[in-house]
């Protein structure tokens, strides 16, 4: 299944995209979020819910092009993210391939639409874009027992962008990386939410572009720890709820590699994950203190 959320922020449409026709299923949900991804896993419900959009129960959005597509799942509780997960990108970082996952934190209120403006943090001088494959939990996960268990708590998976400052990230976080990584806006995420028998997440193509000029272009099968690795390793050191986003790092290609410049206003960034979508942010200079 596919799964979307469409309209103004703060007022999207919980849609399921069936056939190429978004269907609005607010009479089962009023939101993406935990609570519904994790009666879905729980209960086999995505075929449900197919069902009841074929069957005409569910009505179409007939204006759905036209509306602002918002981020795929409502706000998480948390966002984990694996770095430096690809080793061509740690090696474009100055750094050996980890020997262990790498882990930091983004901020809740990074997650904003796939085609949303992100404005650039003042003083910024180094914005980074970053194609990840994100993970959306749909079952809680704690200790467990091998990686094969974690695609049991996988609700779905989506296309993201883990926008990053890294002066801020490098120079100011005192040793850890949160700082150039949670300004408010830095986490696109969709345009869809895809459940993990649709797409073999092991073997997808990611690839990002700014100004229309390539610039990553790698596969998921090239990450250091694969999916069901994290997602189980993660799971020995804290606890994942459904609706949790986790990104599994991104590939080669990046700002940071010295080879492009740096994102500056009126930039265009576009990232895509084969199956998952693509989205397009313009980037815009900061404009004074949000409220």
């Amino acid at each position: 299944m596919r799964f979307a959320r469409l309209g103004p922020i703060g007022h999207e449409i919980p849609a399921v995209l069936v056939d190429d026709t978004y269907y609005d299923v607010s009479q089962l949900t009023k939101e993406i979020d935990g609570a519904f991804l994790e009666t879905l896993s729980e209960t086999g419900g995505a075929d449900a819910v197919r069902a009841a959009a074929l069957a005409g129960s569910l009505p179409a959005i007939d204006n759905a092009g036209s509306l602002r597509v918002g981020s795929p799942i409502a706000r998480p509780s948390a966002i984990v993210c694996i770095g430096m997960n690809y080793a061509a990108h740690a090696a474009e970082s100055g750094s050996a391939p980890p020997e262990i996952p790498i882990i930091f934190l983004k901020t809740p209120n990074t997650v904003v639409g796939p085609n949303d403006d992100v404005q650039i943090p003042r003083g910024s001088t180094k914005t980074d874009w970053e194609v990840e494959l994100g993970v959306v939990i749909g079952r809680r996960a704690s200790y467990l027992d091998s990686p094969a268990d974690s695609i049991r708590h996988i609700a779905g998976l989506v296309t993201a962008n883990d926008v990053s400052e890294r002066d801020f990230q490098l120079n100011a976080s005192g040793g850890q990386w949160s700082k150039g990584k949670c300004a408010p806006g830095f986490n696109p995420t969709g345009p869809l939410l895809v459940t993990p028998d649709e797409v073999d997440h092991q073997n997808l193509r990611l690839q990002s572009w700014v100004n229309g000029e390539a610039r990553q272009d790698s596969r998921t099968a090239d990450q250091i720890f694969d999916v069901d690795f994290v997602i189980w390793h993660l799971s020995q050191y804290l606890t994942l709820e459904p609706g949790d986003l986790v990104l599994t790092g991104t590939p080669e290609g990046v700002g940071l590699s010295g080879r492009f410049p740096y994102l500056a206003d009126g930039d265009v960034c576009e990232i895509e994950i084969e199956g998952l979508g693509r989205q397009r942010q313009v980037f815009r200079a900061f404009e004074g203190a949000r409220v």
